[in-house]
């Protein structure tokens, strides 16, 4: 009787263990089949690097591409093919589309039980505004760069475009260009790329004096054109006298900024830099932009003086910075971006909150700040019934024009968008940048009042 009690046990013990292997094996099923079924370069939703189901559409239903076994079908319309180009990929896989291969099992439309056989696809719908970027893709004229735009309260990414592009239904013969016109062109700039700058990393040497300077407000610099900070010069494009730093943050002022940055000091600049998100990565929807960077290693005092300019070794990523200039507009804390609203029934994107980096009170000084930037030097004509507080950055290239850039936000709880544009090798930023974000914030506001 000792036996069979014995062996009934151990067989209850397999019994059970075959149970629990059974249950953990189905538990994971139910989890990770669709990404089993769905990896890059599956045969069975894969041709190459392509999907071979689903439909991408736009904010208001627009289609921009629709996978089928046969082939890529991309939007009837050039300029948005060129437009998102970037963000859709090209037939050939030398432009990648990340975020089509994050959701790849819902737009392949998996089930569990049916697997993939018999289904249609999913249909992805994106946040972006293809008027948005065609706007900017039609503003920036053939010149390279980024423009960026996205609703820092709710996250959802209404432009995101990268210059130079292509139609992927006439893809040029990149390889042999010689005229310059495609260079970089596999490069998705907001998201891949790192710029120098210019004067719109002033607005993060800003926040460190209105945090650690008690005294911010009242101190004033002397500008003649030049400052000498350890027996080298550090240039202004203006004479501006005597200024304190509200002014000196308007008009731009490189000798102010130049001595703020060795009073605040390497270390505070520093922490400040990390603190606020600059050279972190930021990852959403299967994208990873790139790091900043932002390094005073063996740096002197005039190396200092120009790293709180946004010059020496300084670099931004353009959504990544996009976030920073949201935070400043929502009170310290920005929405983490996202481009995906919605895949059918079985995803849908919620507003997510990045982690606060600065203080309500610091946001709201600098807010403030960027919009007298506006009243009194960009010209709030240019943001005709918008109130927009905003930076102007001319970032010099050795060798070449300097890069424009321009970064912001609207102050509108019915339009609450920050924006960042950078147009390489073009000169002044405000001159540059300030035509184009009009032109896509005016789309854009068009298009959300419609909705």
């Amino acid at each position: 009787m000792r036996k069979v009690s014995g062996r009934a046990k151990v067989v209850i013990l397999l019994a059970l263990l075959v149970l629990w292997c059974l249950t953990a094996f189905f538990v994971q099923y139910l989890l990770r089949a669709g990404v089993c079924v769905t990896f890059p370069g599956s045969p069975h939703v894969y041709t190459g690097n392509n999907l071979t189901t689903g439909v991408v559409r736009d904010r208001n239903g627009t289609l921009l591409l629709e996978n089928q076994e046969q082939g890529r079908v991309y939007s009837s319309d050039e300029t948005i093919r060129k437009a998102t180009l970037h963000l859709l990929g090209d037939r050939y896989g030398y432009i990648p589309a990340p975020m089509l291969s994050a959701y790849a099992d819902q737009m392949a439309g998996f089930d569990p039980v049916r697997g993939i056989y018999g289904s249609e696809g999913g249909e992805m719908t994106l946040s972006l505004s293809a008027l948005a970027n065609t706007t900017a893709y039609e503003a920036l004229d053939g010149r390279h760069g980024s423009v960026a735009v996205y609703n820092y309260k709710s996250g959802e990414v209404l432009c995101l475009l990268s210059s130079p592009s292509y139609d992927p239904d006439h893809m040029p013969d990149v390889e042999n260009d010689t005229t310059g016109q495609y260079d970089g062109v596999y490069i998705n700039r907001p998201l891949a790329a790192s710029y120098s700058p210019g004067s719109i990393f002033k607005l993060v040497t800003m926040v460190a004096a209105i945090e650690t300077m008690p005294d911010w407000q009242t101190k004033t610099y002397t500008c003649n054109g030049v400052t000498t900070i350890d027996g080298r010069e550090v240039h202004c494009l203006n004479v501006h006298g005597t200024i304190d730093l509200a002014t000196a943050l308007a008009k731009s002022c490189n000798v102010a900024f130049g001595q703020l940055a060795v009073e605040l000091g390497a270390e505070t600049l520093t922490q400040t830099a990390q603190r606020l998100g600059i050279t972190s990565s930021l990852s959403f929807d299967g994208l990873r932009t790139a790091a900043g960077s932002f390094d005073l290693t063996g740096a002197d005092n005039w190396d200092l003086a120009w790293a709180g300019i946004g010059q020496h070794t300084d670099l931004i990523n353009p959504v990544q910075f996009l976030t920073f200039v949201g935070a400043i507009a929502n009170g310290g804390q920005a929405a983490q971006p996202y481009l995906v609203a919605s895949v059918d029934q079985s995803y849908q994107a919620k507003t997510t909150l990045l982690p606060r980096i600065m203080e309500e009170d610091t946001a709201q000084t600098l807010a403030a700040l960027m919009v007298n930037n506006v009243e009194t030097v960009y010209g709030s004509r240019n943001f005709p019934a918008q109130i927009v507080g905003a930076k102007s950055g001319t970032a010099e290239q050795e060798g070449a024009l300097p890069h424009a850039t321009f970064a912001g936000f609207v102050q509108d709880e019915s339009y609450p968008l920050a924006f960042v544009v950078v147009v390489e090798n073009a000169g002044a930023g405000s001159e540059t940048c300030i035509p184009i974000v009009s032109a896509v914030l005016t789309a854009i506001m068009q298009e959300l009042e419609g909705q």
